[in-house]
């Protein structure tokens, strides 16, 4: 694939959406439609990649990213005008070009080789595909023969076009120097009064340059995603071979079905995963996990070992074997050692916590240095936020903080000490020392039947 370049259509704002965003912008298993087409042409090989942009076009450029060059349309007036734009990039360029939708999220890089393949030689070469409902899709006119003669727009179709179920997909390769001058030969001649791309092909054929075509294994694949019912139909189709990849390495996921899994989301082998759980972004899965049920996992890095069961961890790095949940709480910025237990109903967030360490239930720890071997009981709050800005909390090696504790930021518990039950902890406590902040218990023995008898009469 020498010499094989890019051009990505990102310009139009695609109305059937019905979106304040840009088409090319929603996503598809956690990452923008544009993105998959990128990404599907780097792993085919591609290094040079145009994108077309328009319509919120800076939106789609931070989408996109560094390592591609982008040209803009300013005016919508067609897929011919939009290559066009392009035109002065490729001055000089003497290989082939692919052209194709940004908002066609399944094409794999394998079918993008095949089409560079099926180009070599040809003035062109159109990717095809048979579907069982072609709507909407401009129909592969052929001779007799199987040669193509053109593409015919849906809009511009006899009935008896519209009776081919051919149609074609808008990915295609182009030899630069064929393409280039033949956009300069477009004429708005159709219902939609725009520069259609499919007619180049007709030019191409009308001056005797061979096209060809290459039919893709998949229908599906060549989708375009236009209203939010495709985008939907994408999701599941890319979710499934998602969930398949996964399973054929080594990771058993109970009921796939329910399991909902990013692109970009790795998992070890031998973890198991247990039905209605979402692993977004960046996420990586170490080996013999068990995630689930219920859990969601968005850009976090588990070790291996590690079981979480009914919790929500953001933005956090999990050491070995180490337990979670159910139903706790992880907010961005904590790094979990090794061996750690995070109980029922505990939140956690921006806390290195130590190899060892145990907050096992109905506790709260933010803004906070743990240490290794520390136990935290129940009701026990780290009070960092004082209205105005967080204070840090630092337990060190082995200490107990004992249950319904407050430790008011900022403060420090030291090596080995104790916290009593029930305290309120304002100040320092040092090593291997007990700290008590409560009051006086008193009794007031009758009370209950003094207050009884006042109150019946």
């Amino acid at each position: 694939m020498a010499q094989l370049a890019a051009i990505v259509l990102a310009a139009g704002q695609g109305t059937r959406m019905r979106s304040r965003r840009a088409k090319v912008l929603h996503k598809v298993c956690g990452k923008p439609m544009i993105g998959h087409v990128v990404d599907s042409l780097r792993r085919a090989g591609v290094r040079e990649i145009v994108v077309v942009v328009g319509h919120q076009g800076e939106k789609v450029k931070e989408a996109v990213g560094p390592g591609v060059e982008f040209v803009w349309q300013r005016e919508q007036l067609g897929t011919g005008h939009a290559v066009s734009m392009a035109k002065d990039i490729f001055a000089g360029h003497e290989g082939h070009v692919l052209v194709l939708a940004g908002d066609t999220p399944l094409l794999t890089p394998g079918t993008l080789k095949e089409l560079g393949d099926a180009g070599r030689g040809l003035a062109a070469a159109i990717l095809t595909a048979r579907m069982p409902k072609p709507r909407g899709y401009g129909r592969i006119i052929r001779e007799a023969d199987g040669t193509v003669l053109g593409i015919v727009e849906e809009r511009d179709a006899s009935p008896a076009q519209l009776a081919v179920d051919e149609v074609n997909t808008g990915t295609y390769i182009f030899r630069s120097q064929d393409l280039f001058p033949a956009l300069g030969r477009l004429r708005p001649d159709n219902a939609q009064g725009e520069y259609y791309l499919t007619d180049v092909i007709g030019l191409l054929v009308q001056e005797g340059k061979r096209v060809g075509s290459l039919q893709c294994k998949d229908w599906q694949e060549a989708m375009g995603i236009n209203d939010r019912v495709q985008l939907a139909f994408a999701e599941g189709v890319l979710r499934e071979r998602i969930r398949r990849e996964l399973m054929l390495r080594g990771v058993t996921i109970y009921h796939p079905e329910s399991v909902f899994i990013d692109l970009d989301v790795e998992v070890g082998q031998d973890t198991i995963i247990y039905p209605f759980c979402f692993l977004e972004g960046r996420t990586v899965v170490g080996e013999d996990c068990v995630i689930g049920p219920g859990v969601r996992i968005i850009d976090c890095e588990l070790g291996r070992g590690v079981e979480v069961q009914n919790a929500t961890l953001v933005g956090s790095k999990i050491g070995d074997d180490v337990r979670i949940g159910p139903y706790a709480y992880l907010r961005p910025g904590n790094i979990i050692g090794e061996q750690v237990k995070i109980g029922d109903f505990v939140e956690v967030k921006n806390c290195r916590v130590g190899a060892g360490s145990k907050v096992p239930h109905l506790t709260y720890v933010g803004d906070a240095i743990i240490g290794e071997r520390v136990n935290i009981g129940a009701g026990v709050i780290t009070c960092n936020y004082d209205g105005r800005q967080k204070h840090q909390t630092i337990i060190e090696d082995d200490v107990f903080v004992g249950s319904n504790v407050n430790l008011i930021a900022p403060v420090t518990i030291r090596q080995g000490a104790y916290v009593a039950a029930g305290s309120t902890i304002t100040k320092d406590v040092p090593p291997e020392s007990l700290g008590i902040a409560r009051a006086r218990q008193d009794n007031r023995e009758g009370w209950a039947r003094k207050r009884k008898e006042r109150a019946d009469k």
